[in-house]
């Protein structure tokens, strides 16, 4: 007799890829199925690429599904065909409505990367960064149809390395949920774990990040605007323009820190003018020297080589507006 916990996985990020990889070495856990986004086109070529979690589920060989609506009652029936006992979700990208959530019968376990009821919603890492916070998490939770609120099973806290961008901080999470997932749904499936119901007052939402909320306004203090150019390092980057004698350039902010020992001035004072080796702006507390940039429609570089090409003496430091 097969005793194992059978577990449907859906998720799409790069944070799903350690505990897809945790499940399928555990004994106890047979994974029946992994769910992910379609492949997206990518770049300037538009290569169909598949997500991080579909490209390692590719390599494991089992059943595969790409569903453009995990929804839809053809998913539905997919999905019960590997006869889960649990779904588990990460990082997934779509919110699963009650058929889904009722299908299996110990339930959807939503694994979340923040510590609950904080940071509910679509961007809880960029959250932790962007607030300068030193601790954050992954948290077990029952799924329900609201957005992040149902009860939890165990939260793992964890600090947040100082100087630590959302790439690294997402696989800090990836590996710490890999670590402990495997014990927790045992525990939960067995009922060793009871969910408990969060503090709905205490609850904080985070949306979706966009386009423009990578967008530098110089009146922010540096501590914040550095802490964007780490949250946003993946998409869509803490950007301003910078204009020499009237031709304007949208520049990516890779790396910066903050300036204290400058004298105060306008916020988007350029405060190096003249300089070939440094970049530092005026903010409006303190100011932020810039490290390393990149180019629209180039590669990332050091400051003093993107210096080092500028022609001009007019130069303008703009609001990271896109423009039009």
């Amino acid at each position: 007799m097969n005793d194992k916990l059978k577990i449907y996985f859906a998720g799409s990020g790069r944070i799903a890829v350690p505990v897809l990889e945790a499940l399928l070495r555990a004994e106890e856990i047979e994974v029946v199925g992994v769910g992910t986004q379609p492949d997206r086109p990518v770049g300037r070529k538009k290569v169909l690429t598949p997500t991080p979690l579909g490209a390692a589920a590719a390599l494991w060989g089992g059943v595969l599904h790409k569903f453009d609506n995990i929804n839809a009652p053809e998913a539905l029936d997919e999905i019960r065909k590997c006869e889960p006992r649990m779904i588990v979700v990460l990082s997934y990208g779509q919110l699963l409505k009650q058929p889904v959530l009722e299908l299996p019968p110990l339930g959807c376990i939503n694994i979340h990367g923040s510590l609950l009821p904080k940071w509910r919603g679509a961007s809880p890492i960029q959250q932790v960064l962007l607030n300068s916070e030193r601790e954050t998490g992954v948290c077990y939770m029952q799924m329900e149809r609201g957005l992040d609120s149902g009860p939890v099973f165990k939260t793992f806290a964890m600090d947040v390395p100082e100087g630590c961008g959302a790439d690294a901080l997402e696989m800090l999470l990836g590996n710490l949920a890999a670590e402990t997932c495997v014990k927790t749904l045992l525990d939960i499936s067995s009922g060793a774990l009871q969910p408990v119901p969060q503090k709905h007052e205490d609850a904080v939402i985070c949306r979706k990040i966009t386009r423009e909320d990578g967008g530098i306004n110089w009146q922010e203090s540096a501590e914040k605007i550095e802490a964007m150019s780490r949250a946003y390092e993946n998409w869509p980057g803490a950007y301003f323009r910078y204009c020499v004698d009237g031709n304007e350039t949208l520049l990516t902010v890779n790396s910066a820190r903050v300036a204290a020992d400058f004298p105060a001035a306008a916020p988007g004072t350029l405060l190096t003018q003249g300089n070939r080796k440094k970049m530092v702006i005026a903010c409006g507390k303190d100011a932020l020297e810039i490290l390393t940039l990149t180019p629209a429609g180039k590669k990332s570089m050091p400051v003093s080589a993107f210096l080092n090409g500028v022609r001009g003496e007019n130069i303008e430091i703009l609001p990271g507006v896109i423009p039009e």
